[in-house]
């Protein structure tokens, strides 16, 4: 058997202090008032776990910098403009310049409005945002302490809305006896979002119809995409003010962008020979003359749209059902009434 080192008893000690030495050698004897650390020589051999992947730098953002100088610019050029114009309408004769002063305070007094509805349009659409994470959030963990504090929140939101007062007191009875997070997200849409959803539907159908008929008796594409593209973006807002978004410019430009993205996530949109096929059926796509399937398909294209932007301009998740499908609008569309621009409850 091989020589067997004396038990010692445990010490600690720092690597880098000035008495403590590595070695490989397992028979070298330490010196006085040294400390020797034998290390095994196989254990370098071995794999080591590899360092973490440092994050990527992040890249300037030069179109930011581009942007912002040349916003900056603009101000100052317009700026300059003005005090110039108005030192002229002054040199001129001093009624002529105060009148310009008070049309620049009128036209500053306007950006500055502008600027806070902008403002408030983004600020309202964050928060149906929110409030649909958080219900749905609530709906999926049954949790009763955040349902009723989103829900709390929904009601102010519909507080001047008529249409929802029936469906508010009722919800406010049911947030005082149901203790199910779940169940009270479910009434919710049942009581307090039945009647939107219904508006929402109609207004959805009526555009698609409009763009079903005037793409089918239209002679020209041009007249076509534009009546698609103002259909589109009618049903984007009116959805928006319906749900309680009423969104600026900006905010309507974010809006549409997360419709799109919503129609990205969900499928996107379908088009050609095989949407008609799969949507109308191969017997009944082939009886259809090429204008009207034209406007049938436009119209369901429509109606797909206006579900994306039903989804996203809710401040509430669909718990109880699931929401309006193409296939609900088809036979309505397939029929040969025009559509009836029917006006909103107030």
């Amino acid at each position: 058997m091989s020589e067997q080192f004396p038990p010692r008893k445990p010490a600690a000690f720092r690597l880098d202090q000035t008495k403590v030495r590595m070695t490989d050698d397992l028979d070298e004897e330490p010196s006085a008032n040294e400390t020797l650390v034998h290390q095994d020589p196989a254990l370098d051999d071995e794999p080591r776990l590899p360092r973490e992947a440092s994050m990527p730098p992040k890249r300037t953002s030069f179109g930011k910098w581009f942007l912002i100088g040349l916003s900056g610019l603009a101000s100052l050029a317009l700026g300059l403009a003005v005090d110039s114009l108005i030192r002229d309408l002054f040199a001129r004769t001093d009624w002529l310049g105060w009148l310009g002063v008070v049309l620049a305070a009128v036209a500053a007094a306007g950006l500055v409005g502008l600027a806070v509805r902008e403002l408030g349009g983004l600020m309202r659409l964050g928060r149906i945002d929110d409030l649909r994470t958080r219900l749905a959030e609530a709906a999926d963990t049954d949790d009763a302490t955040a349902a009723t504090s989103a829900l709390n929140d929904l009601l102010k939101l519909y507080k001047d809305h008529p249409q929802t007062a029936q469906g508010r007191k009722l919800l406010r009875g049911h947030m005082r006896e149901v203790i199910d997070g779940r169940d009270l997200v479910r009434l919710a849409e049942r009581d307090l979002l039945a009647p939107l959803d219904r508006e929402a539907r109609q207004i959805v159908l009526n555009s698609a119809k409009r763009v079903s008929l005037v793409t089918a008796v239209s002679p020209r594409a041009l007249v076509d995409l534009a009546m698609v593209l103002f259909e589109n973006l009618r049903i984007i807002r009116r959805l928006s003010v319906l749900y309680g978004g009423r969104p600026g410019s900006l905010g309507f430009l974010r809006l549409a962008k997360h419709v799109l993205a919503h129609l990205a996530v969900t499928g996107g949109l379908a088009a050609g020979d095989s949407f008609a096929s799969d949507v109308l059926g191969h017997g009944l796509a082939a009886r259809l003359s090429a204008r009207l399937g034209e406007g049938v398909i436009n119209g369901l294209l429509t109606a797909r749209i206006g579900i994306a932007a039903i989804a996203v301009c809710r401040p509430a998740p669909f718990i109880e059902t699931n929401g309006p499908r193409v296939k609900d609008f088809m036979g309505e569309l397939m029929s040969s009434t025009p559509a009836d621009d029917k006006p909103a409850n107030k």
